[in-house]
């Protein structure tokens, strides 16, 4: 194997162009015709989960069980580098870079909205069911949108993207997890393609994201200060997001990146102790427990269900849903946790990626989730009217409705904001440090300049699509990309596995059949050197 030749820290323009536009045509034809667009793309995608939604849900059931396989097995010890290697980043801030990157702005727009919706009607309670099983079904429901499958997705893409690239010296980009098949191939064309590709699935994830955010910010300043709720309103949250979010993106991946998620760990403490405490913390903790144990008991056969066409409509607008926004989102989280995990042992890996974080995840989600099902439940209606209304009301009615004193309440409404705002922040950047890398071939230390044109780029584009009315063909794309990803997935386990046997204190046929070395072509080099994200 050869390591690429592409030219340091440059972008490849095989990459960059048609990156460019292909974003460009479709901004365009979306801004134009933003109902035929909505109408095409989400038809798209809805075909995509009739046909193949077993797919998405075979695939991330597969990869939940290879993973535990993988963090209990003979490889644990493999560390993602040399094997004198050791990680480059604390604990805790990896916790908070993984956290703030894979999914804590969503947590915090649905972890209410999600469970009063569930409360109202899920497909596993019947009306006369009494609320208190409709809690709970609610509550396991959440848990498992957000729990071990959405984390697997994003651990192994990013375990096995970390460990070609900083143990087998491949660049750190989507082409990397085909190099079983194509060999030095994914250096070409079909290499230039698949990264294009991921270019394209990450700027659409993260420019609807900024579109809908931005809309919660407003609807949170509403609250708060009386802001005007508006298209105004919210093209302003976007552009203040982008100048700040590209400024952190400037100030590199430590400076930058890592303090802010940091300061995100942080905040996301507070106010969850803030409801913890000051809302009804026995019932929080009940349910909490027994809505652990629902899902764990019935992860099996929640895993494997997938129902007739006709009866379908729940599981595609949820599970379905999911799954592939998870799988799409794949490239850019899995790129960036594979970034900032050099020097993990694979069992270290699965334990900190998809254990720990679905731990986090379900103590938030109980947390929020639980407050909001005991305020519906001693006065129905009041949240599920509001989330009726619209979904980003949610967490701060919920805020409004629980007995903070008055001096207490501006405070907290204020911290969501902030906290919404930040974890924004650290989403962008984040995503905007995966589409430089992914454009240069790999290198994990872009040039600022690039850094300043694409995040000030994607900023534009989400603010584009929401003034005409397109985020929902945007979303719809990026879900619709799931389904060739789930090939992605399928080689790149391939690879992975033997990959793994050149570590093998017997190394069978596989290690001659896919790598030519079992370590980096420099392991002494670790992936940062100082001063190189100031250039």
């Amino acid at each position: 194997m050869t390591p690429s030749t592409t030219p340091k820290r440059r972008q490849i323009p095989a990459v960059a162009w048609p990156s460019i536009g292909i974003l460009g045509v479709f901004v365009a034809f979306v801004s134009a015709r933003p109902e035929i667009a909505g109408e095409l793309f989400v038809g798209i995608r809805e075909r995509i989960e009739v046909a193949f939604g077993w797919v998405y849900v075979l695939l991330t059931t597969g990869i939940l069980i290879y993973l535990l396989r993988l963090g209990m097995g003979r490889f644990r010890h493999v560390r993602l580098g040399a094997d004198h290697s050791r990680p480059e980043f604390n604990a805790v801030s990896w916790f908070a870079m993984l956290f703030s990157a894979g999914m804590g702005i969503g947590l915090i727009f649905w972890s209410i909205a999600e469970p009063i919706e569930h409360f109202a009607w899920n497909p596993f309670v019947d009306d006369d069911d009494p609320v208190s099983r409709r809690a709970h079904a609610a509550l396991r429901l959440t848990f498992f949108h957000w729990g071990l499958h959405a984390w697997g997705v994003f651990a192994l893409m990013g375990l096995t993207l970390g460990y070609f690239s900083f143990r087998h010296g491949l660049p750190m980009t989507l082409r990397s997890t085909l190099y079983p098949v194509l060999r030095e191939r994914i250096y070409g064309p079909l290499g230039h393609a698949v990264d294009v590709f991921a270019v394209f699935g990450t700027v659409a994830g993260v420019a609807t994201s900024l579109g809908l955010g931005a809309q919660q910010i407003v609807v949170g300043l509403n609250e708060l200060v009386g802001v005007e709720v508006g298209l105004a309103s919210e093209l302003t949250v976007v552009a203040v997001i982008t100048v700040l979010g590209t400024a952190t993106l400037m100030a590199g991946l430590r400076r930058g990146i890592e303090n802010l998620s940091n300061v995100n760990l942080a905040l996301t403490l507070v106010l969850a102790g803030l409801l913890l405490f000051a809302g009804p913390t026995l019932f929080l903790i009940n349910l909490g427990v027994h809505g652990v144990g629902e899902y764990l008991q019935n992860i099996v056969v929640q895993s494997l269900w997938v129902t007739p066409i006709e009866e379908g409509g729940w599981h595609r607008t949820w599970t379905l849903f999911y799954w592939g926004w998870w799988i799409s989102w794949a490239p850019f989280v899995g790129i960036f946790i594979a970034r900032i995990s050099y020097g993990r042992t694979i069992g270290e890996f699965v334990l900190g990626v998809l254990v720990v974080p679905t731990i986090l995840t379900l103590v938030w989600l109980t947390i929020f989730g639980a407050t909001a099902l005991n305020l519906e439940l001693a006065d129905p209606g009041v949240l599920v009217d509001a989330v009726a209304e619209h979904e980003a009301v949610a967490l701060f009615r919920t805020l409004q409705l629980l007995p903070l004193p008055g001096w207490l309440l501006p405070g907290a409404l204020g911290l969501v904001v902030v906290l919404i705002g930040t974890y924004f922040l650290t989403s962008m950047a984040s995503a905007t440090f995966v589409v430089n890398q992914l454009l240069a071939g790999g290198e994990t230390h872009p040039l600022r300049r690039h850094r300043l044109l694409w995040g000030l780029g994607i900023g534009a584009i989400g603010g584009a699509l929401l003034a005409a009315g397109g985020l929902p063909a945007l979303q719809a794309v990026a879900i619709a990309a799931a389904l060739p990803l789930a090939l992605v997935f399928g080689i790149m386990v391939y690879g992975f596995e033997g990959g793994l046997a050149s570590d093998s204190p017997t190394p069978p046929r596989y290690q001659a059949r896919f790598f030519s070395r079992p370590h980096p072509a420099d392991p002494e080099d670790p992936p940062l050197v100082k001063g190189e994200e100031d250039e």
